[in-house]
């Protein structure tokens, strides 16, 4: 019996935590959900009905088109474990202080500013679709502290639902002119040249992370660069129609609060997957995220009641103080406490809310038809959360602690005072911001940090929109086809007034024709059933 008991086989390996895979790939499905329904029925609910097929096609497309991009090359170019340059090399930072070197037989390298920038600027391509790459262990100089839990499957589909929702944020900049293959064509071109290098940047080990910039959820690598990236497309593309301005309504706000509720409950797994284990912190992040976003409705909602003309708190403004919350957290939703918590949601809240209302009267905001705002709601927003980190972090607050690896890397017993005590071998990995320590110097790094990102997302975007712009001779449609909307483009319409019959499109016969009706005739009669004992 014994010897047949070890004939089983493994279903995984030692080094995989079940429980922190489980929870990884949820946080990755939950993320996704705020993509597709989520933010493609918020966005295609809030826009005039003629423009809501337009949204859901591209939602469902970027989507797509950026996982193909993802597999095939721009997974490692964000979180590969080696760099283009050699900075970063097997999962490992090569520059000596720029991170923990977990190779005691790797070439350190040194130089000057420029050679460190370049040697860590962005991962090397490649795909991860042969068995090894897709069931080996993870590894990533994003994490080389710790070794990963889980596969790179699971490292690679959760970090695939945050490069989609990227570019998907801002087709809120530039609705109602875009061409949809324009946007087919900037969906994994944007994918590749502006977030995978943000990416690595920030979180793949890159030249930012070794310096000490922190984004903990994507602040700056996901909301403040698609809020950038949007509002330049929206300026290359140029304005909506005067109408379009001018008679901008929602079609449907019921359904805008379905994705909306989405949106907010899907963002548990946006920042509570980003610890990468299912511990302490991601139950912090989870909280904080809520309670940021709470404070997100009640502050726009307060500030709508009080100081805008109507005095009329609004629905839609609820629902944009929910995203400034959300996006104001996300930077540093496990790096602070719950009072740091409100403090984000509140401040950020006022500070967008304020841009929203006088801001956007001032160029060169005043200029650009942003459609939905998304410089305000995500870029503001982003920029200012990744600021507060560096106001409001706590160093009481842990990521990482000191608990001790067994040697296939799991994590062993360990008492709540161990973990959090600091030891020769191990720092507990937190934040210290001004609040706590008077240091400006966190501060400082989260500041430079956002500098590169509005940099290298605005340059990117304007190359990537002209030439697009170039290859289909514009990357706008033309009038007669924004007069029309959905139906020009697309030959569908979400909610058809008229009967199907009646909308025969190609000029065929419709299904009342086929079956010989008429519109609006009485049905024929029926023949009279037969008496029970006659059936068959």
């Amino acid at each position: 019996m014994h010897l047949l008991a070890g004939a089983v086989p493994v279903p995984y390996p030692s080094w995989l935590n079940t429980g922190d895979n489980t929870w990884q790939v949820s946080a990755a499905t939950f993320v996704a959900l705020q993509s597709i329904p989520g933010l493609a029925v918020l966005y295609a609910a809030v826009v005039p009905k003629k423009w809501a097929v337009n949204v859901l096609a591209m939602m469902f497309a970027g989507f797509a088109l950026v996982l193909i991009a993802w597999v095939l090359w721009s997974y490692k170019m964000g979180f590969g474990a080696t760099s283009l340059g050699g900075g970063v090399h097997n999962g490992c930072q090569t520059w000596v202080g720029g991170g923990v070197n977990c190779a005691s037989n790797l070439k350190l390298t040194t130089g000057g500013f420029f050679k460190h920038f370049f040697e860590n600027f962005v991962g090397k391509p490649g795909q991860v679709l042969n068995a090894f790459n897709e069931q080996g262990q993870a590894v990533s100089a994003a994490n080389t502290v710790i070794p990963f839990h889980f596969p790179t499957d699971s490292l690679l589909y959760f970090q695939f639902v945050f490069a989609a929702i990227t570019p998907l944020l801002f087709i809120g900049s530039v609705l109602g002119r875009i061409k949809f293959l324009a946007w087919c064509l900037l969906c994994p071109l944007w994918s590749t040249f502006v977030y995978g290098v943000d990416a690595f940047m920030l979180w793949g080990g890159g030249y930012l992370a070794q310096e000490g910039a922190l984004d903990f959820s994507g602040g700056f690598v996901i909301h403040m660069s698609a809020g950038v990236s949007g509002f330049v497309a929206a300026w290359v593309l140029g304005p909506r129609l005067a109408r379009d301005r001018e008679h901008f309504l929602p079609n449907n706000l019921l359904i805008a609060a379905v994705g909306a509720g989405i949106l907010w409950l899907g963002w548990n797994g946006f920042n509570g997957g980003d610890p990468y284990y299912a511990g302490v912190d991601m139950a912090n992040a989870v909280v904080n995220t809520n309670i940021a976003t709470a404070m997100g409705v009640i502050t726009w909602m307060a500030m709508d009641g009080a100081l805008s003309k109507a005095k009329k708190p609004t629905f839609l403004g609820g629902v944009n103080g929910m995203i400034c919350g959300l996006v104001g957290i996300t930077p540093c939703a496990g790096w602070v406490n719950g009072w740091g918590a409100i403090m984000v949601g509140a401040f950020d809240t006022m500070i967008v809310w304020f841009a929203w209302n006088y801001l956007a009267k001032i160029p060169p905001f005043s200029r650009v038809d942003d459609t939905l705002g998304v410089i305000y709601t995500h870029g503001i927003a982003g920029f200012f959360g990744g600021l507060f980190l560096g106001v409001f972090g706590d160093p009481n607050m842990l990521e990482y602690g000191c608990g001790t690896l067994n040697s296939s890397g799991q994590v062993v017993n360990t008492s709540a005072a161990a973990y959090a005590a600091t030891t020769k071998s191990c720092t507990p990995s937190s934040v210290s911001g001004l609040m706590y320590t008077g240091s400006f110097h966190q501060l400082w790094e989260q500041f430079r940090a956002a500098l590169f990102v509005i940099f290298w997302s605005a340059l990117v975007t304007f190359v990537l929109m002209k030439l697009i712009g170039l290859v289909l001779r514009g990357a706008r449609y033309k009038e007669d086809v924004l007069e029309v909307g959905d139906v020009a483009i697309h030959d569908e319409e979400a909610l058809p007034e008229a009967p199907l019959a009646v909308r025969t499109g190609g000029g065929g016969p419709g299904a009342f024709e086929l079956a010989g009706l008429h519109v609006g005739s009485p049905s024929p009669p029926t023949a009279p059933s037969p008496p029970p004992g006659e059936r068959s």
